[in-house]
Formats: structure tokens, C-alpha cells, sequence
């Protein structure tokens, strides 16, 4: 297996620059509907991404353990060669795009999830507001150890989708040449996927291509300005509540379930689930 690049780390002097810079031309041309960066925001933000480093080094290594252990088992191997690269690659988004999907249909997924949807703002800051409990994604790309991809192989793909997705998060880019914007996950398809009004909600799920929404039902091009953050915003910037709030949610609406199916529903189905009301002989809901 050759050596491949942490490109996430060799791309890190590019993000703290690139968000300098696009901080400061709000500065010299400031947004009109008074969006660019908020102090208390971005420093959620970069908090959240500092967490999850440290976060993610732990839970890499059951991750590593089960892809390894069933890399070992598996006959099928994948040559890393020039050729062989970008279709991992192509086949790390398919599965990236079933995962982001499934983490906005499933609220326990979604519990991971939401740390990413949480700011009102949609700057370069944005794509650092990351979850700590990430160890939620990894099942998605059990098919491609099976079939042969060195755990080393999709980390490198992995990496290389999230140091493309973070040059997405931002308003300073209109909309780019039509075949790009056909083919691409581009800031004005990412704007859509992180807005909060109801034709955007769960829509533009894909990492590096938006084809694969386009395939499978789930595209909405930007038309009218993105409303920012989460259908009910959470009220803090404090990173442990930002990282938990959800989980919190979830164990209230368990505890307060009237049967063991809605408990369980609480957990699978999307993030909006509440049991039906029923009306009562005397005509209260219950």
C-alpha cells in the first residue's frame, strides 16, 4: 500500500487563510442583509472544529479496527494506481451522498448531524463547525472495504472530499459556468442544502459531484436567498451545548414516549417525528 497525503492536514494553513481573507472583504464590502461573520459565531465554530480533531483521533480506532478486520477477510483487492484513484474517489461520493442523506432522515444520525447545520451564518467558518461524535458515518462505507479499498485508500478519498467541501460554504461565490454547476457541488447548491425555509429543507446532499442528487431525486437549485441555521435555532454558542443539544432533545421526547414503538421511532424516524394525537371520549387530544 503507497503512502498517501493527510491532505486535511496540508490543507489547514489554506482554510485559517482563506477564512481570514474572506472575513476581511466583509469588511471592506459588507453584506447587505448583514450575514459575513459574527464573533461569538465563528468562535463556535472553530471550537467545534478543534473538538472534533481530538474527537475523531479516539473514535478512529475502532473505525480503523472494523474496516481492517473485514479488509482481512475479504479476497478482493484495489490497487492503488492512477487510474484507480479517481474511482474510489467516484465511489466515496456515492457512498458520502447515502450517508449525508441518511443523516438528515434519521434523527439519531441527525443528532450528529445538526452540529453542522447549527449557525445562522453560511461563511468558510461554517465548514470547520464540525460534530464530536462522527463515529456515526462509517458503516456507509463498509461496501467499499468489501470490495477490495484499503482503509488507507478511503480515508485519503474521505479527506479529499472534505478539503473540497470547505470552499463550498460561502456567499462571496455566485453562481460558476453552467457545466460546473451541472456536474459539481458548488456554494450556491451548498447555500440551498444549508438553508432552513421549507423547498430547501434535505436537499443537495452530494460531497465533490451533485449528480448523484440529481440522480436520486434530492436537487433544488438556489432561487430565492437561503434563510440560515435550523427550523428551531439553538439559542447558544456554547461548543458542549452546540454538541449535544440534540442527543439532549432526544432523550426528553424518549423519556416522555407513551410506548416502546414511539421510543424507537424517536430514534429512526426524521427529526420533525412526533406520535399522532389521538382524540379522547370527551374530546380532549391525548
Amino acid at each position: 500500500m503507497p503512502n498517501l497525503p493527510d491532505v486535511v492536514r496540508w490543507s489547514i494553513p489554506a482554510f485559517v487563510l482563506l477564512t481570514v481573507l474572506e472575513a476581511v472583504s466583509y469588511r471592506f464590502h459588507p453584506d447587505e442583509d448583514e450575514q459575513g461573520y459574527s464573533p461569538k459565531d465563528t468562535a463556535a465554530s472553530l471550537s467545534m472544529g478543534l473538538g472534533s480533531l481530538l474527537f475523531d483521533a479516539g473514535w478512529k480506532i475502532p473505525i480503523v479496527a472494523a474496516y481492517s478486520a473485514l479488509y482481512e477477510l475479504t479476497p478482493l483487492r484495489v490497487p492503488v494506481l492512477w487510474w484507480t484513484v479517481p474511482l474510489m474517489l467516484l465511489a466515496q461520493d456515492f457512498f458520502y451522498y447515502w450517508s449525508h442523506r441518511g443523516h438528515h432522515v434519521v434523527r439519531l444520525l441527525w443528532a450528529c448531524h445538526v452540529v453542522h447545520h447549527s449557525s445562522r451564518r453560511f461563511n468558510l467558518s461554517t465548514a470547520l463547525r464540525q460534530p464530536w461524535t462522527g463515529a456515526t458515518s462509517w458503516v456507509f462505507y463498509l461496501p467499499m472495504i468489501a470490495l477490495g479499498v484499503h482503509p488507507a485508500a478511503l480515508a485519503f478519498c474521505s479527506s479529499v472530499s472534505l478539503v473540497y467541501q470547505f470552499w463550498i460554504h460561502t456567499e462571496r461565490i455566485d453562481r460558476l459556468p453552467r457545466p460546473v454547476e451541472f456536474l459539481f457541488n458548488t456554494p450556491s447548491h451548498h447555500r440551498v442544502h444549508h438553508a432552513s425555509q421549507g423547498g430547501y429543507l434535505d436537499r443537495n446532499f452530494g460531497g465533490i459531484l451533485i449528480v448523484f442528487d440529481r440522480l436520486f431525486g434530492s436537487f433544488t437549485p438556489e432561487t430565492e436567498r437561503p434563510v440560515y441555521g435550523l427550523t428551531k435555532n439553538l439559542e447558544s454558542y456554547n461548543p458542549l451545548r452546540v454538541a449535544t443539544h440534540e442527543y439532549a432533545a432526544i432523550a426528553r421526547d424518549v423519556a416522555a414516549a407513551g410506548s416502546w414503538g414511539d421510543r424507537l421511532r424517536h430514534l429512526t424516524k426524521g427529526p420533525g417525528w412526533q406520535p399522532a394525537r389521538t382524540e379522547s371520549p370527551e374530546g380532549t387530544l391525548v
